[in-house]
């Protein structure tokens, strides 16, 4: 991405959570936030134009992005009923969560890491809807391509003994293998209690026909916002890497998975669909 400006990723997925919060009944994920955090202009665009936002490939991308925060923000969950005390949301784009935490500080430390340029845009766009920045609450810069997560991390006041949970959403696919390896590295060094929830994207060869053809389309529409798509994992070869360098209870949802959790019963057919884009959680 352009060192001088903010993910334009991030904002299209903001704004797929916040029409979530509009066109969608009941909500998957709730996020009382997800439009104020997008501007009134944002917000505005979104009212004006329903229809864009109710096609299938629209419905389906939405489904993913609001059901793998719901599944990060349940992980992170069961990670503070197993004594996790710091969150880390790496990539956090324009997440919300650390400004409606339902954990009382201090029993919940909250550090995003994100790429400078990001986090000085998302401090302009809190600012204009008057969130602040709660104590419990720190914004860590780091640029993943040239810097090691654990040096950001030190820099920020990280806590090295304490259990961890980092969610990690929107962000292995436009990363280098070895700067994804390294992340995964140090998170597997981290105490015991913590974990993990991240999403990548699994190789073209796997896709059907028509798989393939949305991955050439979304990697078009990424690469041309100057994000391209760098690297794909086999769901298999991922899961025996993780249990490799130390990770447990490993879990890994694909779109059969997701719907029946979050979206069966529903009258208005909002799903999940593809193999592109999984899920995947593990323990530390």
């Amino acid at each position: 991405m352009d060192d001088a400006a903010p993910s334009r990723t991030a904002l299209r997925v903001a704004s797929h959570r916040a029409a979530h919060q509009l066109f969608d009944s009941p909500l998957v994920f709730d996020d009382p936030l997800a439009l104020a955090i997008i501007g009134a202009d944002g917000a505005g665009r979104l009212r004006a134009a329903p229809e864009a936002h109710q096609d299938r490939f629209a419905r389906a991308f939405r489904a993913f992005m609001v059901a793998r925060s719901r599944f990060a923000e349940d992980e992170l969950a069961r990670a503070v009923r197993r004594g996790a005390s710091q969150y880390i949301i790496l990539g956090a784009g324009l997440d919300t969560f650390a400004y409606r935490n339902p954990y009382r500080s201090p029993d919940l430390r909250v550090f995003e890491v994100d790429h400078p340029a990001t986090q000085e845009w998302k401090r302009g766009l809190l600012a204009s809807a008057a969130i602040a920045i709660p104590a419990s609450v720190t914004l860590a810069p780091v640029d993943f391509e040239r810097q090691t997560l654990a040096d950001g991390l030190a820099r920020a006041g990280f806590d090295g003994r304490a259990p961890t949970f980092f969610s990690w959403l929107g962000v292995t696919m436009y990363l280098t293998h070895e700067a994804v390896a390294l992340t995964l590295a140090f998170i597997a060094t981290t105490a015991p209690g913590g974990g993990l929830v991240f999403d990548y994207a699994a190789p073209r060869s796997s896709l059907s026909p028509t798989g393939q053809l949305a991955l050439d389309a979304l990697s078009r529409r990424v690469a041309a916002a100057g994000e391209p798509f760098q690297t794909f994992f086999d769901p298999r070869t991922l899961e025996g890497q993780l249990a490799r360098i130390g990770f447990r209870s490993i879990e890994d949802l694909g779109a059969d998975e997701l719907n029946a959790r979050y979206f069966s019963d529903r009258a208005d057919g909002l799903r999940v669909s593809g193999t592109l884009a999984r899920l995947m959680r593990a323990e530390v």
